[in-house]
């Protein structure tokens, strides 16, 4: 993936990273629910996986918001073009693996790609990341569950975490609750609420390719 250093000293929000990174907790973290109908009625309809299919919608949205791209590297701020997701894969053990998927291609090639990495993912059945996990969304499903609110594991590291659970109906509509973790020394709420925008966005636009 490629990049660009941002200097702090060209850095806006200079005065805020330099505080948040002093934090022993310096993360922000939000759940909203989500209306993600049609996008269900997309999947059934082309015999998709949902999971991947929202896997793909949200690393889109989140490509759209320029501080979600951004890493915190050697004290200094790497911004990546696009970043790849790293998500959860179920085993038959009960455990998980982590599966890394690309998304930089039109979706019936996506859904091909990522049902073939996926198996291929399981068959390693490793937790061990598949490349450098540094410009990856960390993404994982909670499916029975429908919560309200979420704590995510951190280990110092300024990936976005995205997460959801169990979707359920409310007046006709498929709704589900998502979850989103980011680093606040390059993450402020204006900015979750912008990958929430956009996450919407992606979904109403599935609208065109059931047809």
């Amino acid at each position: 993936m490629s990049f660009r250093e941002i200097p702090l000293s060209e850095y806006p929000r200079r005065a805020h990273f330099e505080y948040f990174t002093s934090l022993s907790n310096p993360y922000v973290g939000i759940t909203a629910e989500v209306d993600v109908t049609e996008l269900k009625e997309l999947c059934k309809h082309r015999g998709w996986s949902f999971y991947l299919a929202f896997i793909d919608a949200a690393a889109r949205a989140a490509d759209c918001v320029p501080a979600l791209r951004q890493r915190i590297h050697s004290g200094a701020i790497r911004e990546y073009d696009a970043c790849p997701t790293s998500h959860t894969e179920p085993l038959g053990d009960g455990t998980y693996c982590y599966c890394t998927l690309r998304h930089d291609m039109p979706m019936d090639d996506y859904m091909e790609y990522a049902v073939f990495a996926r198996k291929s993912a399981v068959e390693r059945g490793t937790i061990e990341e598949d490349e450098d996990s540094e410009s990856a969304y960390f993404v994982s499903c909670i499916p029975w569950v429908s919560y309200t609110a979420l704590v995510q594991p951190t280990g110092g590291e300024s990936n976005p975490h995205i997460t959801w659970g169990k979707y359920f109906e409310r007046g006709g509509r498929l709704i589900m609750p998502v979850s989103i973790l980011a680093h606040h020394a390059l993450v402020d709420g204006i900015h979750i609420g912008i990958f929430y925008e956009k996450l919407n966005e992606m979904i109403e636009e599935t609208r065109c390719l059931k047809k």
